[in-house]
Parts: structure tokens; sequence; C-alpha cells
């Protein structure tokens, strides 16, 4: 599941140093466009067809409303902290977006100005391993009923705890008709756990089905509630199918003659679902099953967590699934939404499914059977030492696109902005365990590269037909993992003496499992080499990188620490040749790039960083283009201003 950064990670920055999809019909430039989903479109790309802001003026944008929400929790009082990830949908001319309390507003999107407000009214001090956040909800349109009639538009939104909500998209009201007066209850589910067992990303609508998946906590226990994927009627809220990613968790599922059932959970789909219309296909991006960092309960490749699965949307048959990671030990989440598109590929229109991993590897797969069009081989990884593990010992090596993040660190490159920073560095990544990717946990220690972060992670990316370029952001911060024998496991968690050393006991495993992100001690700079953060736009034509630049900085008023700061937060791309994204931790601003080039050409303040992937719209033909971000800073990141604005920019 996602984790931002234990508290505290970047503490001392500051301080211490001186081709189209063929599902959407774009309309011509000037002559208005909504963003209906997360994605702009149904299959995820993310591109508008929009061109009035462009190369030539964007450096001219002005602020040109800001909404604030009003919902923050710094984490006093019993509630986890909040940040703000919502990326607002604009449909039938309102924009419609979420808050960190999962409440839902509808805002004029020329103006800014409220026109409802619902509170679903959750507990805020539930126990949610993300923290307060929700990245935004999902429309429908019913062709039933007459126009002007209540709920023909129908916004959908799931909530941190676990309820599926029907609003009607005119008046904030709650669909009556849908489950008990607009709500269903989404807990009833294997080993369900109040709390670890949450929602955060907005549902996909196929047809007349709403499609929910779940967020489950990490590393919590051995047997975690179910990664069950579930489709209702939009209308009812009536069950319409259900698939488990992982086979049932219970003694019918154990192998004749080999004793114990395998005990798990999770493998659920914690981040944004895409869906193709046509094709009556939703694809559904998998997490790690539990618990992360040992799989001796859970032998053998764990399908189909770590995946990109796709079911048929009216039944939930399955049509195919790719696995990304086999037998998860590192928390490697399919984190990244699937992207549709088409690209040409060997002289030939091919629909795709593209799909990343926070190893930093892309996935090119054909989206009517899975089956790779850039080729995948597997290959020998390293294997583990622990007693009672059995690691894979092969994982899919895609030949092409190349790896978007580093994916190796010796010490001998290890990095420190002074001289006793750099063998700090070098004598933390000496006392590892370092065999290169998939290096798995050990008693000792191991090397995590990329982290349990990313690479790629819920930011996910955008495809600019035009140019046959994907755009991502990618992190670059190596992570020390391991395990610690169960009845060790108090023991050590008294004794430990490493600042931010997290553990977790992974209940009811022989092991428990500590973690940290390797950072200097003095100047707590990152020990890889920087940048520690990128933007990247891969040439999806021929599986080659056109460009990749650093992306921020960790201490933006400060020249000394080189640029590149990881971030949370996606990119979009226009038609005007611009690729907008904030996303990057402690650096507030907001930046557009030459999609050509990768060459920065604008960038604002924010009131804090914005957390969040952006959208742009036109609502009227000769009206004026906006590109709206959240700015309210990331809930993992205490060193940022926490903030709660929703700010519109356009041309003057």
């Amino acid at each position: 599941m996602a984790r931002t950064f234990v508290a505290g990670m970047v503490a001392l920055v500051c301080a211490a140093i001186p081709g189209a999809m063929g599902q959407s019909s774009y309309p011509a430039n000037g002559s208005g466009d909504d963003w209906r989903y997360y994605g702009h479109d149904a299959g995820g790309m993310r591109y508008s067809p929009l061109a009035q802001i462009n190369r030539e003026n964007v450096a001219t944008l002005k602020v040109a409303w800001t909404f604030h929400v009003g919902d923050i929790s710094d984490g006093s009082g019993g509630k986890k902290r909040s940040g703000l990830e919502t990326t607002p949908i604009l449909v039938d001319g309102t924009l419609y977006l979420t808050t960190a309390f999962n409440r839902v507003f509808a805002i004029d999107p020329e103006t800014g100005k409220q026109r409802w407000v619902y509170d679903p009214m959750i507990e805020l001090a539930g126990e949610y391993g993300d923290g307060l956040i929700n990245r935004g909800v999902a429309a429908w349109l019913d062709p039933a009923p007459a126009k002007g009639k209540p709920c023909r538009r129908r916004i959908f939104e799931t909530t941190q705890d676990a309820r599926l909500i029907a609003l009607d998209g005119a008046t904030g009201e709650p669909c009556l008709d849908f489950g008990n007066h607009g709500q269903i209850s989404l807990r009833d589910v294997p080993r369900y756990i109040p709390g670890n067992y949450h929602m955060t990303s907005p549902p996909a609508v196929i047809d007349d089905v709403v499609v929910v998946g779940s967020a489950i906590d990490d590393n919590s226990h051995a047997e975690m509630p179910s990664g069950v994927v579930r489709a209702f009627d939009a209308r009812t809220g009536a069950l319409r199918w259900k698939w488990e990613p992982l086979p049932p968790n219970d003694s019918a599922s154990a192998t004749p003659g080999a004793g114990k059932a395998w005990r798990t959970g999770a493998g659920n789909a914690w981040s944004v679902m895409v869906v193709d219309l046509e094709r009556d296909l939703v694809f559904v991006p998998t997490g790690s099953a539990s618990p992360d960092y040992y799989g001796g309960l859970r032998p053998g490749d764990d399908k189909w967590a770590n995946s990109v699965v796709a079911l048929r949307g009216k039944t939930g048959e399955f049509v195919w699934g790719f696995q990304l990671v086999h037998h998860d030990l590192w928390d490697y989440d399919t984190a990244s939404p699937p992207l549709l598109a088409t690209l040409q590929h060997d002289g030939k229109n091919v629909p795709v499914v593209i799909q990343g991993n926070k190893t930093g590897f892309l996935y090119v797969l054909n989206r009517d059977t899975g089956a790779p069009v850039f080729p995948v081989e597997e290959r020998p990884v390293p294997q583990t030492d622990v007693p009672g593990e059995v690691s894979s010992p092969t994982q899919p090596f895609p030949l092409a696109p190349p790896a978007v993040a580093p994916q190796k660190l010796s010490a001998e490159q290890a990095w420190g902005i002074t001289p006793e920073d750099r063998e700090v560095c070098r004598e933390r990544l000496q006392s590892l365990r370092n065999d290169g990717l998939f290096t798995p946990p050990s008693v000792r220690g191991s090397l995590s590269v990329p982290g349990n972060v990313g690479g790629m992670n819920w930011s996910g990316y955008a495809y600019d037909p035009q140019n046959s370029l994907l755009v991502v952001n990618t992190n670059n911060l190596p992570a020390k993992m391991g395990v610690i024998a169960a009845d060790k496991y108090w023991d050590a968690v008294d004794h430990n003496t490493e600042p931010g050393l997290d553990y977790t006991q992974q209940t009811g495993a022989p092991f428990g499992m500590f973690r940290s992100f390797l950072f200097a001690k003095a100047h707590h700079l990152p020990c890889a080499p920087p940048p520690w953060g990128t933007l990247t736009a891969v040439d999806m034509a021929t599986g080659t990188i056109r460009w990749q630049v650093p992306l921020g900085s960790l201490a933006p008023s400060k020249p000394v620490v080189p640029q590149g700061a990881p971030s949370l937060g996606g990119p979009i791309v226009t038609a005007g040749g611009l690729v907008l994204i904030a996303g990057t931790m402690i650096d507030r601003s907001f930046r557009a790039f030459d999609v050509e080039t990768g060459q920065e050409i604008w960038k604002a303040k924010l009131p804090s960083s914005g957390g969040a992937t952006p959208m742009t719209y036109q609502t009227r033909k000769g009206g004026k283009q906006f590109v709206v971000i959240a700015a309210g800073g990331h809930r993992g990141v205490t060193e940022e201003p926490q903030d709660d604005s929703i700010v519109a920019f356009t041309l003057p």
C-alpha cells in the first residue's frame, strides 16, 4: 500500500545547510473540454486537447481564484495527519472534489464559488494507515430518468471508514434509491479490521456499474483483510460481482498433504483503476500480499498481487493478468494507475496498457491479451537467506523501455554534501546486504533500490499522443530494510538507537520488519547521488528515453543543495505542448515544462506543496482555459506547512 515518509525524514535539510486512445473524441482547440475522470478520459491518459495555454504564453499564468476546503488535521487529538491529494473532475459545468475528511464539494469552475457541500461525517480518529487523504470522486449519468430529475447525474465517493456513497450532482443530496438512503457499507469482507481497511482513491465507473477497490495497512498482520474488488449497480447499490486477487484464505485452500493453509491477505487495488468502455474491460492495479517483508506463510508467486489485471465490466470475469513482481518482499506495489493508449509498433496501431511499478520498470502490454508489446524476460534474482522464506527464483525484466529510476547503489557511490556525510553514507551502505535490484530482506539488513516509495508511486504518468511521449515523475530514495525474529522483536525495538528506523511486528508471522530511508547523519540528505527526483519523457514508439530532468529541490532557497526532489502527485500534458506538475516535497512550486524538450518554462509558488495531480478545462467555446491544483502539503512530510487550498490559474 502507499506509504509516503516517516515523520521528520527531511527534518534538517533547510536548517542545517547554508497517439490517441480511440475512446474519446477530442473537441477542436477552443471549443471547450471537460475533465470527466480522474485521468481526464476513461483510460487515464491525462491528456487535454486544450491549447489556449501553451508554450508561448504559459509564463503569464496568474491565479484566477482560490477555494479553501477547511479540512486540516495536524495529527493531534487522536486523529491522523491529513494531506490534500484530490484531483477535481469537471462534469456538467461543475467541479467536484473531495477533502481529507471525505467531504465532497461542488464548485463553480470559473469563479471558485461553492455550490454545495456534502459531509459523510467519517470517524476522524480512525486508525487509517495512510492518514487522512482522499484523491477524488467518479461521476455517472443515468440515461433513464428525464432531464432535471433527482440523481440523474450521480457523484460516487468511497470513504476512509469503508462506505460507497451516491450523491445527486445537482444538489449534493444522497440518492435515496441507492443502497441504504444513498450509501452502502464496504466492510463485508473477510477479516475486516476497522481503520486498517479503508478507501483513498475514486471508484471506477463502466456503463451502469461502480467498481471499488480498497486500501489495506501494510505490515500489520500476516492475515489482513481480503483485497476483493467489487462492482455495484450504479442505480440500486446491489452487488453485481466480486473478484479476489488472492485465493480464499481458509483451510479449504490448503494444498493436500502440505499441512496448514497458507496465510495472507491484501493484494488489494488501492490505486486508481481505469476502464475501456468499448471492450467492457476494467484494468485493476494490485498491491502486495500481507505481510510485505516476509512471505514464508504465502508460498508461490502470490497471484494476482503486484499485478495489472483485466476484468470484464459486466460480470467481473477474469480476462488476463500480468504480474510485475513475483512473491513481493519489498512493498513493490502496482501503485501507478494503468494507462490506456494506442501506439505505433511494428507498423501497426496497437491498443496497449502501460503499467509502471515502484521498481522503476515500465511494462507495455497488449490491451486485449496482456502479452508484452516490448519483450519481457524472466531473469534470475538474488535469493533469500531468511529461515522459512522461499523467494522467487526470477523476476520479469522488460527489455524496453529502460528503467526510469536508479536500481543499484554501491558503497563507493555513496553521496554526501560534505566528506563527513559521504563517509557516514558509505559506512551505512557497506553494512547492508547489497546484491542489486530485488535483494531480499535479511536479518542483517538489506539495501532496497528503489525504496518502497519508488521509483513510480501513485503519481503515475501522462501520455502525449501527438509526440508519443509518456511523461513520468520518479523518486530516487534508497532504503534499508530487513526482518527480525519474532522472539527478538521487542528487544530490538527497545534498544534501537537509529533515528527514523520504522519497526512493524507483522503479527502472526515468525518475523517482524524494520526499514528506513538512507540519509546522512548531519545534513539529512539522501545517501544516493542526486537527483533524488526526476521528470522523464519516454518515447513509446521506440521504447527509449527522450529526455530526463531533475524535478524541484529539497531546499529551494539553498542553491548548494542539488536539484531533484522526491514527489508524490503526478503530471498532465496538453495540446499546448505543456507538462504541468506539482508534487515535489518541501518544494512548493507548480511547474510547466516543454513536453518536447523537458525545459522548465514556468513556475509559481503554492501555499504548500501540491501533493496531487492537476487538471485543466475550458467550460465553453470562447471561454478561458483554467488549470487547477490542490495545494495542502503531503500528509507524511511534517516540515511542510499544511494548507487547504484549491488553486486555479488562467491567462490574464
